[in-house]
């Protein structure tokens, strides 16, 4: 497994304007469409990352507990699938359903969205607050595969915790690590 750290985009960054295909659905969507009305978490991520894998689960929870409070939850793909075939749209959408996500999974083709957030893992993770500011970029947990740390969401949950309560996020955040994302 590569171990890949993310670039750590500038807190205070405006969320990059997108319009993707979504793999669940077959519906084209931009970023207004599914952002959320009091924060939104993207997400880039794959089908066959093993640091994926391992916290799918936690996504799943993740978007259960924060979409009824106003915070959408979105994923990316962005690798390339014709070298990767298992992260090909049918595929996602396949992992989408097996995995329960209630929220889109989008695939990026040309992989200009994953450039525009200078994204460079998966999974690689971004909490936006309501005016679509960066607040939050970084690690999930601390949990990794075989490390032995349960998978608890626990930085995310409390970057999310802290922009539903307007509370200020430390700008000591680590940054994620996982598979580069698989340029063309």
């Amino acid at each position: 497994m590569a171990l890949t750290p993310s670039n750590m985009l500038a807190l205070g960054t405006k969320a990059p304007d997108f319009k993707l295909r979504n793999t669940v659905d077959d519906t084209l969507v931009a970023l207004d469409d599914v952002k959320g009305k009091n924060g939104t978490l993207l997400m880039f991520i794959c089908n066959h990352c093993p640091f994926v894998k391992h916290v799918n689960a936690e996504l799943a929870r993740l978007a259960e507990d924060y979409i009824s409070k106003g915070i959408n939850c979105i994923a990316i793909s962005s690798n390339d699938a014709a070298n990767y075939p298992e992260d090909s749209p049918h595929l996602m959408k396949q992992n989408a359903i097996d995995h329960g996500f209630i929220f889109p999974y989008l695939y990026d083709e040309d992989q200009k969205v994953a450039k525009a957030y200078d994204a460079a893992c998966t999974p690689d993770f971004y909490v936006f607050d309501a005016d679509l500011e960066l607040v939050y970029r970084g690690q999930l947990d601390d949990s990794r595969p075989g490390n032995g740390i349960p998978v608890t969401g626990r930085d995310i949950r409390t970057a999310l915790d802290c922009t539903l309560s307007n509370d200020p996020i430390s700008e000591e955040q680590k940054p994620s690590i996982g598979c580069n994302i698989k340029w063309k």
